[in-house]
């Protein structure tokens, strides 16, 4: 991972030079600044919990939405486990039972409590089924809590359950598949690789004189390099407050739509902000459609 961030960062410290001389140089029609198309977000996809994989539900290439399948983890075990909490959460016979015992004892209760009113029975006798009463109510409340309780474990059994089925956190494409069936999951594994391609992002390394002037919001035409071809609209999203001294340019992304999964990331790409941003020709606030050719 750290590899990859020093081979983008170089890339674009590249890119960033090569954007400088093109804007303080260039004299002809085209002043676009060099750029990269990529996907605005990559994730490797892990697993919660371990064991063994029993599916990978998905390829590489295979687009993807939020909340499909991809892999499943063996899950007997907790099937089995689910099945028994939703078992315990369902029966009510304990608390019916106590219930029962609670009334039994209220009726010994009253009995006693007409014939001590009578002097027919000791009075310790009437106290002692006053106390079983008692702790027959308390019997009947702890038997719901049980049951409150076995409900709790119900949905942890189903939550343990479902984490053994890995789904996608978004919409993308399948770049890349680790892990067969029959492997080990653990949690220091990733399974397969997703990249977010709608919105695309287009990094740009634009020279310091044109900061101020390219604000959030701002359209851009960005041209991908051949054999893609065509240009497109799109907005800045980030302007960033902290320059490169070695290469005076300071970072710009712009967000590319991309529903049709149309265009694919890891273009180099041209981008050409409006003249006023720039201060020099350049093109209008773009009104392009979402692709033209």
């Amino acid at each position: 991972m750290k590899s990859t961030r020093l081979l983008r960062s170089a890339g674009f410290f590249v890119f960033g030079l090569a954007s400088t001389g093109l804007f303080a140089q260039q004299s002809g029609a085209d002043h676009a600044l060099d750029c990269v198309i990529e996907p605005n977000a990559t994730i490797k996809i892990g697993s919660a919990d371990e064991g063994i994989l029993a599916e990978v539900a998905v390829g590489r290439g295979d687009r993807v939405k939020q909340g499909d399948l991809l892999a499943r983890l063996d899950a007997e075990l907790e099937r089995l486990t689910a099945e028994l909490a939703k078992l315990r959460a369902d029966s009510d016979v304990e608390v019916r039972s106590r219930v029962a015992q609670l009334a039994f004892r209220r009726r010994d209760t009253q009995r006693l409590s007409d014939l001590q009113a009578k002097n027919a029975v000791p009075e310790t006798e009437f106290d002692k089924a006053k106390v079983e009463t008692q702790l027959a109510q308390l019997s009947v409340e702890a038997a719901k809590k049980d049951r409150e309780i076995a409900a709790v474990e119900r949905l942890r059994a189903q939550e343990s359950l479902s984490r053994r089925s890995i789904r996608s956190p978004v919409d993308g494409i399948v770049e890349e598949v680790v892990l067969s069936p029959g492997e080990y999951v653990h949690k220091q594994v990733s399974l397969m690789t997703i990249a977010a391609i709608d919105p695309l992002y287009v990094e740009v390394y634009v020279p310091v004189s044109a900061f101020g002037r390219i604000t959030k919001g701002m359209r851009a035409v960005v041209t991908p390099e051949d054999p893609v071809g065509g240009t497109y609209d799109a907005e800045v999203t980030v302007v960033d407050p902290v320059f490169d001294p070695a290469s005076r340019t300071f970072g710009v992304r712009l967000e590319l739509p991309n529903p049709d999964y149309r265009l694919p990331a890891g273009l180099r790409c041209r981008v050409r902000f409006p003249e006023q941003a720039t201060g020099r020709p350049g093109v209008a606030p773009p009104t392009l459609p979402a692709a033209a050719n």
